[in-house]
């Protein structure tokens, strides 16, 4: 079964700012209107990062970028054959030109006013997520470095300015989790001994805990605007099944058990503490499990076959 993932998720997010506030696209003339896309996670929507990173994750070789039409088809460094889920939301928002990769060597001056893409291959919401592939930027870091980038925007438009271009007119995408539990908690054998000492409900509680940090430390930068994406159902890809020797009607139970469960804690920790805790913040929580599982379940409802 052949896939875009990236292409998948249109009308979810379509759907998810129509109507929202913080849907509206920038216009001439509109103070409030969504003018910078500011982009956290891993793979799912790396730009590019990691093809400045002495790394094994990388994706800067074909066939990804083939149906990329900025890059004539060519690897960019995203893993996927053309735009990244955070490259879609950003062209429906409006937005003039993708968020530039933090590492990219054009990643200054005012082309940072229409964001900033953080994300990075094989990176996660706990420092120690992606050893396996050297170098990778986690979620701390990623924050570490919007931190520099929010001391750029007070030179380019003043303090004043610059908060209310963060608060108002940005929007904070975080697309990560999965890695945690495919490169960190079910990485076969390497974390065998660390299961045997660390619940899953223990482990879960580590990534709330971190994560909930990261989403604070943005607040208190001035982010305001949060789309969050939950964990996919990640016993059901090809690499669980591979490791796991299943067959190909068959997800591995203790990834998505593992999945769910960290997403219920991410709905709580978004939709009620942050929500009454964060009074100001806007938080979106984006069902990425239940989209994803239904199109593995009803393939055939959106054109795929086997």
């Amino acid at each position: 079964m052949t896939m875009n993932k990236a292409n998948f998720f249109v009308p979810f997010f379509v759907f998810l700012f129509i109507g929202s506030r913080f849907s509206r696209v920038a216009s001439a003339g509109d103070q409030n209107a969504l003018a910078a896309s500011f982009v956290f996670g891993d793979s799912l929507v790396d730009a590019g990062n990691n093809n400045y990173l002495q790394t094994l994750s990388r994706a800067n070789s074909p066939p990804n970028g083939i149906d990329f039409k900025p890059s004539r088809g060519n690897p960019t460094g995203r893993f996927t054959n053309g735009r990244t889920i955070a490259d879609i939301v950003g062209e429906k928002l409006g937005q003039p030109s993708y968020a530039v990769p933090y590492l990219a060597p054009n990643a200054s001056g005012e082309a940072l006013l229409n964001g900033v893409n953080y994300a990075s291959g094989g990176g996660g919401i706990l420092n120690a997520t992606g050893s396996v592939f050297v170098n990778r930027l986690g979620m701390d870091i990623q924050v570490d470095y919007f931190t520099n980038t929010r001391k750029q925007f007070d030179k380019l438009l003043g303090e004043d300015k610059a908060r209310d271009y963060i608060r108002k007119r940005s929007l904070f995408s975080i697309v990560i989790g999965s890695n945690d539990f495919l490169n960190n908690y079910l990485v076969p054998f390497v974390a065998a001994q660390a299961r045997l000492t660390q619940t899953p409900e223990v482990f879960v509680d580590d990534m709330i805990s971190h994560l909930r940090n990261q989403l604070k430390r943005l607040y208190e930068l001035d982010a305001r605007k949060f789309v969050v994406g939950n964990v996919a159902p990640i016993g059901c890809i090809p690499y669980q099944k591979s490791i796991n020797q299943l067959n190909d009607k068959q997800c591995v139970d203790l990834a998505n058990k593992l999945a769910l469960q960290y997403n219920a804690r991410l709905k709580d920790l978004l939709m009620v503490e942050l929500k009454d805790s964060l009074k100001d913040a806007h938080f979106v929580y984006a069902n990425v499990y239940d989209l994803f599982m239904d199109l593995i379940v009803n393939f055939k409802d959106y054109g795929k076959t086997i």
